[in-house]
C-alpha cells in the first residue's frame, strides 16, 4: 500500500474536553452569580443536544440555520431545562460559552497525540482532518498548537455533510489529491470513522481501548503510540 494521506477525527481522537460540559457550564454560570447543579446541567445538555441533532442535523444547515445559532439554542435550552429562566442572562451566557469553546480553556490534547502527529509527519505523510465539527475547529486546533500538522481541515459544516456520509470522505480525497487506496483514516467511532472510511475504499484504524470482535486486531489502535509502527507496516 502506497500510503500518502492520513486523515484524522478530532474529538476523543486528538482532543478531549478538560472537564465534563456540566462542570464547565456551571463554572461560567457561577461567575455570573447563578447557582446551578453541574449534574443537572450535564443531564440537560445531553437531552437537549440529542434532540437538537435529531431535529436539526449537522447544525441545521439544511434548514437555514448557522452553527452559531444552533449552539446558542443548545446552551440556552440546557440552562432553561436546569431551571434558569432569565432571558437577559441566558443570551450573553450562551454567547460567552460559545466563544470560549473555541479556545484551549476547555480543550486539551490527548496523551500521545503530539508525538503521533510529529511521527506521521516524519514519515512524509500528508495529513488532514475529517470531523463532524463546526467552524470553530480551525481556531481550536490553532489554540492548542496542532494546526501546523494539517494540510487542510474538513468539517461537516464546511463540507455540508457529516460522517458517516461517504461524501465527506470523497471531498477529503479530492482535496488531498489521492485515490482511496492511498489514504487511511483514524478515529474513535466505529460507524463514523472506521466503517465509513472503509466503505469509501480507504484503510482505517479504530482508536479504542478494547478490542472488538467485528474489527481485526491489526485495525485497532488502543493508544496513539501504537500508530506509527502500524503505519510503517502499511508503507512497506
Amino acid at each position: 500500500m502506497k500510503l500518502r494521506l492520513l486523515t484524522w477525527d478530532v474529538k476523543d481522537t486528538l482532543l478531549r474536553l478538560r472537564l465534563p460540559v456540566g462542570q464547565q457550564y456551571q463554572a461560567e454560570a457561577k461567575s455570573r452569580g447563578l447557582q446551578v447543579d453541574s449534574a443537572s446541567l450535564e443531564s440537560s445538555f445531553r437531552q437537549v443536544y440529542r434532540n437538537q441533532c435529531r431535529m436539526f442535523p449537522n447544525y441545521g444547515l439544511g434548514q437555514g440555520m448557522t452553527s452559531h445559532r444552533w449552539w446558542l439554542d443548545v446552551v440556552s435550552q440546557t440552562f432553561r431545562l436546569s431551571g434558569v429562566q432569565n432571558e437577559k442572562i441566558l443570551q450573553p451566557l450562551a454567547e460567552k460559552l460559545y466563544q470560549d469553546f473555541r479556545t484551549d480553556v476547555y480543550w486539551e490534547v490527548l496523551p500521545g497525540a503530539r508525538e503521533a502527529l510529529k511521527g506521521c509527519g516524519e514519515l512524509g505523510l500528508k495529513m488532514a482532518v475529517i470531523s463532524n465539527f463546526d467552524r470553530r475547529l480551525e481556531d481550536i486546533l490553532r489554540n492548542v498548537g496542532l494546526d501546523g500538522h494539517f494540510d487542510f481541515v474538513l468539517t461537516s459544516e464546511s463540507s455540508g455533510v457529516a460522517k458517516p456520509d461517504l461524501a465527506i470522505f470523497h471531498k477529503a480525497l479530492k482535496l488531498g489529491g489521492v485515490i482511496p487506496q492511498h489514504a487511511a483514516h483514524i478515529g474513535d467511532d466505529y460507524i463514523n470513522d472506521y466503517k465509513a472510511a472503509r466503505q469509501v475504499g480507504m484503510f482505517s484504524f479504530l482508536l479504542q481501548r478494547h478490542l472488538r470482535e467485528d474489527v481485526p486486531s491489526d485495525h485497532v489502535i488502543q493508544s496513539l503510540d501504537q500508530l506509527i509502527p502500524k503505519l510503517r507496516g502499511l508503507m512497506k
